[in-house]
């Protein structure tokens, strides 16, 4: 079993009232069983982290999977060692005193070097060489070893006998590695200083349990454990000294040693110094091209190849997911009802040229550059163009803007947009002018007031988060008041902790809203407003109060304890946690990428579309990964002692459970697309659906719901 932190690690025990029908979570490699998915997950994240070491081979830093195959490689190893070399090697196991390398070192030494009994190697026989096994090894007189072995035949039974010396027998290539020798040797002891086999595996092969009398006077065995003597040393010269001359005498050894090593430390120091090799001590993490593989970095995994399949050129994804994940973020501000990534993308590639999806987004951008009222909206004004935008006429908007001042490279496809043949245009042009658009319309005064007033509620949340941090700080010191706490008005207590914190959310968000002043002045209200929070502890109502009351009547025995009440604590807490989280998470401000490889590849996650994005250092190349299994790869395949994937791994560690969750809906989604697009194409001809009823074109019936009429 793994070793955590080098340290046995006991199993969950699975609960004694389980019933079969019930649902449960279980751990697919350990089989362990929780009723509490927190639980479940927790032990699942511990075994994610590379803490474990495998207990066979003594890797570190790997995840408990990684071990746990590790020590079944190991073992299936160890069970391959010869079974004729197995009591000789336990022989000289049995109570050694080697560390393990050295005792790695002279049980390979004294098998290369000797034959034993049962090993089976070739030997010359009538100046030709058969196969054969040492039946028995003959010692002379003299040190002389000889050596019965039997021949075989083609169906390896021993057909007759002989005996040979040293040199007329010829060694097979040895069955074993040294790393399995040490695989062995960790899996055949219980223990190590002295080195211990099994007792069971002793008594086996006839080794024997008793230490012999070189080991006796150094070692006593102990409730079963053979432990070290502590051995004490006395000087016999002052013993027969005067208790004042012996103490004087002491003195002097102890004055006389001091300046002896004083004066031979510098030169011992120097001779060991030009003994040894110098060795340069790297500190992690450094620069990700500067790492080297060392003997003890754990076993990475094969990084997966990113799917390329997109239906725009690979050098335009970028602007692709810009205009996207603007019109996402900021869809309640533009009135456009949101769309996903996939039918935008679609939308951008079909040939259309009144596609629905693509005039809204025209629409709406150019409404928000007319609502402004800036050099768009003078030149619509001196054009006696109405500022509502219809279908008809949304391309003569479009090249009222192409034909700016600065536009010049993209004014030459006005005259194919005015013909009414925009969906020919290239892919490239097309998101070339969204770019623009969206440029543009980020210097407007509505999407800059939209940043302010998320930039200061994120930080009145932050203030507000440190505050009730804080607070949980000094309750933790306050335990014995928590103690005398009944459970029923500690359970109401906690709920109106929570409610208050929405409440305060809510009133911050509000109060941004109805007032935008300046910068000074909003820091100024916002802090006086964190000062004068009302209290979060309020008492409960006259409802909560008579449930409280019976909750004590009925339970009053069990819900005192303080494991309870500590666990309904955290749970708060937790609860409390995440709201804040997806309140801060709701203010948008800018998408930034989760991180960099060693070669200077970003990583991108939109909360919006269940894939991870990755583009090459000079943004012309992109691919994603679109299933757990790659993001488990992924964050296997990144080594920590770099500087840039150290800080991605990080960055998908903290997010692990939002990305594995989104790309976990995403693969269903897909699935059932694909179930559906399989049944429309099972249809006749003479019954199959018009086109837009097929889910492949369902950008097609794109409806703007929000729009403004």
């Amino acid at each position: 079993m793994p070793l955590f932190k080098r340290k046995l690690f006991s199993l969950a025990v699975p609960p004694d009232d389980l019933d079969p029908n019930e649902l449960v979570y279980q751990v697919r490699f350990t089989k362990e069983i929780f009723r509490d998915y927190q639980k479940y997950l927790n032990r699942l994240n511990l075994y994610r982290q590379r803490f474990w070491t495998c207990k066979v081979t003594g890797k570190t830093n790997l995840t408990y999977e990684e071990a746990l195959v590790s020590e079944q490689h190991a073992i299936e190893k160890v069970q391959e060692f010869p079974q004729e070399l197995m009591m000789p090697t336990l022989q000289m196991i049995q109570f050694s005193t080697l560390n393990l390398n050295d005792l790695v070192n002279a049980i390979a030494k004294k098998l290369q070097e000797h034959f034993l009994e049962g090993a089976e190697l070739y030997g010359k026989k009538d100046e030709s060489v058969c196969a054969c096994k040492i039946l028995k090894v003959l010692e002379k007189e003299g040190g002389n070893v000889e050596y019965k072995i039997g021949w075989f035949n083609t169906n390896k039974t021993i057909t007759g006998t002989s005996i040979l010396g040293a040199d007329d027998l010829i060694r097979k290539k040895p069955p074993f590695t040294r790393s399995v020798i040490k695989s062995f040797i960790r899996e055949s002891t219980s223990q190590s200083a002295p080195w211990v086999v099994h007792e069971k595996l002793a008594r086996k092969h006839g080794i024997s349990t008793e230490p012999c009398d070189e080991v006796k006077h150094k070692f006593i065995v102990l409730n079963g454990c053979v432990r070290p003597k502590k051995e004490k040393t006395y000087d016999s010269e002052t013993k027969t000294l005067d208790a004042d001359k012996g103490k004087d005498r002491k003195k002097r050894q102890r004055v006389d040693n001091v300046n002896s090593e004083v004066l031979e430390s510098p030169k011992k120091k120097a001779k060991e110094v030009e003994g040894k090799p110098k060795v340069e001590l790297i500190k992690y993490p450094i620069d990700d091209l500067l790492v080297k593989p060392g003997k003890d970095d754990p076993v990475f995994t094969d990084r997966p190849s990113p799917s390329t399949d997109f239906r725009v050129p690979l050098e335009c994804v970028g602007d692709l997911l810009m205009v996207w994940d603007f019109c996402s973020s900021f869809s309640r501000l533009l009135n456009l009802f949101p769309f996903s990534l996939e039918n935008f993308e679609k939308a951008v590639c079909h040939k259309n040229s009144n596609l629905g999806l693509i005039v809204e987004v025209h629409s709406a951008i150019l409404g928000l550059l007319i609502k402004d009222e800036g050099d768009y909206f003078e030149i619509i004004k001196k054009k006696n163009r109405k500022p509502k935008i219809t279908l008809m006429k949304w391309t003569e908007y479009v090249c009222d803007f192409l034909e700016m001042e600065g536009m010049t490279d993209l004014s030459r496809h006005s005259p194919t947009i005015k013909r009414g043949h925009y969906g020919y245009l290239d892919i490239q042009a097309k998101l070339s002018i969204f770019c623009v658009l969206v440029e543009e319309a980020i210097n407007t005064n509505a999407i800059r007031q939209q940043l302010d007033e998320y930039v200061e509620q994120q930080q009145a949340l932050a203030a507000l988060k440190r505050g009730e941090s804080r607070k949980k700080k000094e309750q933790k010191n306050l335990k014995g008041e928590d103690d005398k706490k009944v459970m029923g008005h500690d359970l109401d207590n906690e709920a109106a902790k929570l409610q208050g914190a929405e409440n305060q959310v809510n009133e911050i968000i509000n109060s941004s809203k109805r007032n935008h002043v300046s910068k000074n002045r909003k820091q100024a209200v916002m802090t006086s407003k964190l000062e004068k929070n009302p209290k979060m502890d309020a008492k409960p109502s006259a409802e909560n109060a008579s449930k409280s009351n019976g909750i004590e009547e009925r339970q009053r025995g069990g819900w005192r304890r303080k494991g309870r009440v500590a666990e309904i604590q955290e749970k708060t807490d937790e609860k409390q946690e995440e709201h804040f989280e997806r309140e801060i998470e709701k203010r948008f401000v800018r998408t930034s990428p989760l991180g960099k490889d060693k070669l200077h590849n970003r990583y991108w996650f939109f909360r919006r579309d269940g894939r991870i994005f990755v583009e090459s250092f000079d943004s012309k190349q992109w691919g994603y990964y679109s299933s757990k299994e790659e993001l488990d790869s992924l964050m296997g395949s990144l080594n920590p002692k770099g500087v840039r994937e150290r800080n991605l791994k990080k960055q998908l560690e903290k997010h692990y459970q939002r990305i594995s969750l989104a790309l976990q809906k995403r693969s269903k989604d897909m699935a059932q697309r694909v179930m559906l697009e399989s049944a429309v194409l099972r249809r006749s001809t003479r019954v199959r659906a018009p086109p837009k009823e097929n889910p492949a074109m369902a950008f097609l019936n794109y409806i703007n719901k929000w729009k403004e009429h």
